[in-house]
């Protein structure tokens, strides 16, 4: 490739106004919420809007309820007290307690028992039997716990429903890279049509800084394409007639035409969209932790209120018998049990807000704590996506002529030449700019004519590089350094300038920190050249033989990647910022976007570093293992309670005076939920920062 063709920009610098095609792009936001929708069409702002009217209607209901006033030693009295709580009681019952009835429905009817029918359970216990209560059938009042349990179980699923991924919005993202329009050429005309009505055959203008419409062939014109979404390589890339360009790129520098050879589901980027919804629809999610105690709960709590009531029957009375079986499966329903998971996560996330790491998908984290590999994309993520000097041969006036000849040029070499002759003292004054596309660029200074260009411009000129600036040159391209050349009157070569994409200096600490939490493989990936991968983990301080470097990789091949390392029996992380790297994070275990990268990148992953400091990678292994102890923690409490509770509600240890009311049992749910929420607040006392 010309050298100097490497000038151009990152795919996440790309002028928005060249991109804004959002048409929808499959279904696979579907399918990657399929296997939760089992519990009841789950959407997060039906929840929210249940929560807060439930809530509404919660609150009267507890403030008239007699017991609540017996506890607080207040009183009232006014006409139609007696109807609030079975009046909104019944409202919440239906309205807000409807998601739960369905999905308790379906799990029986799967024979799946879980949270959800748990939950339906025991609110259709304590309706009815606060319902038989209020026509004076039995003296069981559950109006308020019923009411606050359906508005904490909403809440508790309105935070879950927050947390779960974008899969929809993932390939709507990849699908903005394409423009709305395009210039079709008809004759010496151009007229713009819709990108649907493009055919194959059809020549189209690419104007310079837009995007190509479609894959195709290029009929006219030249220009540098930055093809960093396709291919991962940090350089734009020079393209004439006869070459082929692909529906996404950006041509950086001049206008071309191109003839149309794929459209719609033909062309690339379509590719990577169906690479992502597969890798989105294969990575099936884990069931959640609290389902599993739920099943186990129901089972135990439906056995122990069997055995209850025939127990109660048989040795005491009917009405007891009902007594006690109610208040055994209202006492097991999972107040704090519902809570535990969708409280850490909550509150985790918030936490991870604040330290600038935001965590999109509701199992991220818990996956995160039993990473074993980390597989970092090199561009934009390990290193800054923009190159600076790192070496000069032939003297500092080299620096200062050629910083004066790239001043008039956007590419960003040209601006990398720049800022290191200003650093170094300033350049010279030049005149007469023109880019010589694909080439480099000339100009005048001091009325001298002077050149800047790679490889491809010496062809041209038919000047050899021999000497000291042949070995420096070969030295610099072995390590994978972009190599510019200063000529004279387009005959003597004065000079040569290295430029190498900048490693971030957070990039080696954060291999560090990895290492030193116990993660075991780092990984890198690339589409840049072996040389320049090998010298980038070189510098990173990657071990032989234990760390890995995949180079020259193709968006397929990063999805490949992850795979293979999965089919290792590794669980990996990927972090990446490119269009390139979003099949790769949705395929992996965790996907991590630099909250720099692409819309599509941040789209596709579970977890964004807003920073761009990879050392936050770290901070979410830290949270996740934190996370997942408060977790545990908060089940084994929520647990531990029903052990306790269940059976002094059956009255087991009736004989010796120890039972546990309705009464008691509500005031017992309250306070293992309110521990439930206090152990979660320990999770701000995790340090997530990176240590400077």
């Amino acid at each position: 490739m010309d050298e100097h063709a490497a000038h151009g920009q990152p795919a996440h610098a790309v002028p928005a106004e060249h991109s804004g095609h959002g048409a929808p792009a499959g279904h696979a936001g579907h399918q990657a919420h399929a296997g939760h929708d089992k519990h009841a069409g789950h959407d997060p702002e039906m929840f929210r809007r249940k929560f807060w009217l439930s809530l509404l209607l919660t609150l009267p209901i507890v403030i008239t309820s007699e017991m609540v006033m017996e506890w607080f030693g207040y009183s009232l009295d006014f006409p139609g007290m007696d109807w609030v709580g079975p009046v909104l009681g019944t409202v919440v019952f239906f309205y807000g307690g409807l998601p739960f009835l369905v999905g308790g429905v379906r799990e029986a009817r799967d024979r799946a028992p879980g949270m959800m029918l748990l939950i339906s359970m025991a609110i259709t216990v304590a309706y009815v039997a606060s319902l038989a209560t209020s026509v004076g059938w039995f003296d069981l009042d559950f109006w308020w716990e019923l009411a606050a349990l359906v508005t904490i179980m909403l809440l508790g699923h309105w935070q879950e429903m927050k947390a779960i991924g974008q899969a929809q919005g993932a390939l709507a993202a990849l699908a903005a890279l394409l423009p709305d329009e395009a210039e079709r050429v008809t004759g010496d005309d151009v007229e713009t049509v819709s990108i649907g009505d493009l055919r194959v055959g059809d020549v189209v203008l690419v104007r310079s800084g837009a995007r190509v419409p479609a894959d195709g062939g290029i009929v006219d014109g030249a220009a540098e394409l930055d093809e960093s979404m396709i291919t991962g390589e940090s350089r734009p890339v020079a393209r004439g007639v006869g070459d082929r360009v692909v529906a996404g790129t950006v041509a950086t520098d001049s206008a071309i035409r191109v003839r149309v050879a794929a459209v719609g589901e033909d062309t690339a980027l379509a590719g990577i969209q169906r690479l992502v919804a597969q890798a989105q629809e294969s990575s099936g999610r884990a069931q959640v932790l609290a389902d599993r105690f739920a099943a186990m709960l129901f089972y135990v709590a439906t056995a122990a209120a069997v055995i209850t009531f025939a127990a109660w029957w048989l040795f005491g009375t009917l009405s007891e018998a009902v007594v006690r079986t109610v208040t055994v499966l209202v006492i097991a329903c999972p107040h704090a049990l519902g809570l535990a998971i969708p409280l850490v996560i909550a509150l985790s996330t918030a936490v991870a807000a604040k330290a600038g790491i935001l965590v999109k998908d509701r199992l991220a984290l818990e996956r995160m704590r039993t990473v074993e590999a980390v597989l970092f994309d090199k561009t934009g993520t390990l290193t800054k996506g923009e190159h600076i000097v790192t070496d000069v041969a032939g003297g500092d006036e080299v620096l200062r002529i050629a910083g004066a000849v790239e001043s008039d040029s956007e590419h960003p070499l040209a601006r990398a030449i720049v800022r290191a002759a200003d650093d170094q003292g300033g350049r010279a004054r030049a005149t007469d700019f023109k880019s010589l596309t694909g080439r480099g660029v000339q100009a005048a200074v001091d009325g001298t004519t002077y050149a800047v260009g790679g490889p491809a411009l010496l062809r041209e000129l038919g000047v050899t590089v021999v000497g000291e600036f042949a070995d420096r040159a070969e030295e610099w391209s072995k390590r994978g350094a972009a190599v510019l050349y200063l000529l004279r009157d387009g005959e003597t070569v004065l000079g040569a300038i290295a430029l190498e994409d900048e490693v971030r200096p957070e990039a080696r600490a954060a291999v560090e920190e990895l290492r030193a939490i116990g993660v075991g493989k780092l990984v890198m990936i690339t589409g840049d050249a072996e040389p320049v991968a090998r010298a980038v983990a070189q510098d990173l301080g990657f071990r032989e033989g234990v760390d890995e470097v995949f180079a020259e990789v193709l968006p397929a091949d990063k999805d490949k990647a992850v795979s293979e390392l999965q089919s290792r029996g590794l669980r990996v992380a990927m972090v990446g910022d490119g269009v390139n790297d979003a099949p790769a994070l949705a395929r992996a275990d965790v996907g991590i976007a630099i909250g720099a990268g692409t819309d599509v990148a941040i789209e596709s992953a579970g977890v964004v570093l807003a920073s761009s400091d990879p050392r936050g990678v770290t901070g979410v292994i830290r949270l996740s293992k934190a996370s997942y102890r408060k977790m545990i923690q908060n089940l084994a409490w929520a647990a531990g309670y029903n052990i306790i509770a269940i059976p002094l509600a059956a009255g087991v240890f009736a004989w010796a005076g120890l039972t546990l009311s309705p009464a008691i049992g509500a005031v017992l749910m309250s306070v293992s939920t309110i521990v439930v929420a206090l152990n979660a607040q320990l999770l701000r006392r995790v340090h997530l920062t990176p240590t400077d």
